[in-house]
């Protein structure tokens, strides 16, 4: 999708009234972005069970174009390679500006926007890891995401109670739902991961 396309669809969502949440948790857990290794480290733990292919500290995409949902200031595409242009990183928070110049250096677009409020098609995959307890809408993001992409690979925390910051309670059965196809689930206690996950690749016509 063109630039121009990105806007038309901020200012849809600008339009529509988005009734954004309070992000302040989140904004405080980011802080200037200069020290992101809490997060990094779980994106090798995220993709073995997103099922993507790792090399090195990479992670090879074959030429996927690919839109991650609540990527953040770091998200995992950065870590991709053979990644197809005009990729799209979608979150709800302003970062600092020097963030956006990395994905752009990446040739990866970027949209500040709620997962929510969405509008896009044509991507071979759509990534969705440790995002949803953070929104409004869990089920409305996964019905975005379907039209988005083709392919949805989740990584996703369960039953933890909603708390400050998290006001979302994720249950395998929830995800199982709203995504249409049964996912699995796993304790984990590694890299910064610690609890019982959930983890699903779904791909529709």
């Amino acid at each position: 999708m063109e630039m121009t396309a990105h806007f038309a669809n901020l200012k849809q969502w600008f339009q529509t009234g988005n009734n954004m949440s309070d992000y302040t948790f989140e904004s405080q857990y980011w802080g200037d972005c200069c020290n992101t290794f809490d997060e990094d480290q779980k994106h090798y733990v995220y993709a073995r069970y997103m099922g993507l292919k790792q090399v090195g500290y990479s992670f090879d995409v074959a030429g996927a174009r690919i839109i991650d949902i609540g990527g953040g200031p770091t998200s995992m595409l950065l870590k991709a390679i053979n990644l197809a242009a005009r990729s799209l990183v979608v979150d709800p928070l302003h970062y600092p500006d020097w963030t956006y110049d990395r994905y752009s250096a990446k040739g990866i677009d970027s949209l500040v926007v709620r997962g929510e409020d969405i509008f896009e098609q044509g991507y071979d995959e759509c990534w969705i890891y440790n995002c949803l307890q953070h929104t409004d809408d869990p089920d409305l993001i996964i019905k975005n995401a379907l039209g988005a992409a083709r392919t949805l690979r989740i990584f996703e925390w369960v039953d933890i109670p909603a708390h400050d910051g998290h006001p979302i309670e994720l249950t395998k059965e929830k995800l199982d739902a709203w995504i249409g196809k049964e996912g699995q689930t796993i304790r984990l206690a590694e890299s910064g991961c610690f609890g019982k996950a959930y983890f699903n690749t779904y791909t529709h016509e």
